[in-house]
């Protein structure tokens, strides 16, 4: 039985070639998400912003202004509105209750329940969340904080491991991929929540091992052939790893895909945002990054001939054989 194989053994892609290209497409790309998170802004859920979330089932598509009348009418502050699923389940937003006590915002609830199922009959209640504004602004913070050293922390790990060049690709295609989210969830609004953020962190982990794999067999090949170009190097060790990274991210999307059709709306934007994160990573691993290093003036030497040079001394001082 033959195995499957979804990129051939004698793949020779040039990929350094389209470099110009892909550095093109990969700024304009970076621009729009960069723009579109300006202009658009991310759609924060009330882990963010600080408040009170109330899910609706509805028998039918509710309309929306009505809905949103009903529920300002009940004094609480703006009310904020999104259709999950297939549109039949509302999210209410509310700003938080008036009163710190728990039971001040037990009441807020059961009264827009209670106005809700009078103006639309059948409407179910299925759950509520609340967070307050202190704790929302930790988690803004935190969220932020956590993102910005896992990037660091991983182009400084490159730098140490390789060449000062693997650690300035590493943290380009990081900050690319991050960026892709959040311009994806500007665009499409979306809740943006700590479900995204530990998404994030997910897709920087994935991206990262997909970059060492690469990067792992450029410094192997880096020492195997001395005299070839950087270009050619580059190219031969994207396509001896492609069978790999084709192979997880098929893999991985096949996961997510069943996730995103039977996981509910509750994990819809988390796979959402992993789907597009494999993508993305996998791009700029294979387009961006590698090439990257040719425009950084990585050439072929120092780091491996230094390992060699201490490989051989070691040989020189071990046991001599007996004549």
């Amino acid at each position: 039985m033959r195995l499957l194989k979804i990129v051939p053994d004698n793949t020779n892609i040039g990929f350094v070639r389209v470099r110009a290209i892909a550095f093109a497409i990969t700024a304009l790309l970076t621009i729009a998400a960069i723009g579109l998170v300006a202009v658009r802004g991310l759609n924060l859920g009330v882990d963010f912003v600080g408040g009170v979330s109330i899910e609706e089932q509805f028998k039918t598509v509710p309309p929306l202004d009505e809905l949103r009348e009903t529920v300002n009418g009940l004094g609480y502050g703006e009310t904020t509105l999104q259709q999950m699923g297939g549109k039949n389940l509302v999210t209410i937003r509310l700003p938080p209750a008036r009163s710190s006590d728990p039971a001040a915002t037990d009441a807020m609830v059961e009264r827009v329940k209670s106005a809700v199922a009078a103006k639309f009959p059948g409407a179910t209640f299925s759950t509520y969340s609340t967070v307050s504004g202190k704790v929302s602004n930790e988690l803004i913070r935190n969220g932020v904080l956590a993102v910005l050293l896992a990037i660091i922390g991983i182009a400084i790990f490159s730098w140490l491991r390789y060449e000062w060049q693997f650690g300035v690709s590493t943290a380009v295609a990081i900050i690319h991929d991050v960026l892709m989210t959040l311009g994806f969830f500007a665009l499409t609004r979306l809740v943006f929540d700590l479900n995204i953020v530990a998404a994030v962190l997910t897709i920087i982990g994935y991206s990262i091992n997909d970059k060492m794999v690469i990067d792992d067999r450029i410094r192997e090949n880096m020492r195997k052939y001395r005299k070839m170009g950087m270009s050619e190097l580059i190219d031969l060790s994207v396509n001896e790893t492609l069978p790999r990274t084709v192979m997880t991210s098929v893999t991985i999307l096949l996961a997510l895909g069943a996730l995103l059709i039977w996981g509910g709306h509750v994990l819809r934007g988390f796979t959402a945002a992993m789907m597009l994160g494999i993508i993305v990573g996998t791009y700029s691993s294979v387009y961006v990054s590698s090439s990257l290093l040719i425009t950084l003036g990585l050439k072929p030497g120092a780091k491996p001939e230094k390992a060699d040079s201490i490989a051989s001394n070691a040989e020189r001082v071990g046991p001599r054989e007996k004549p």
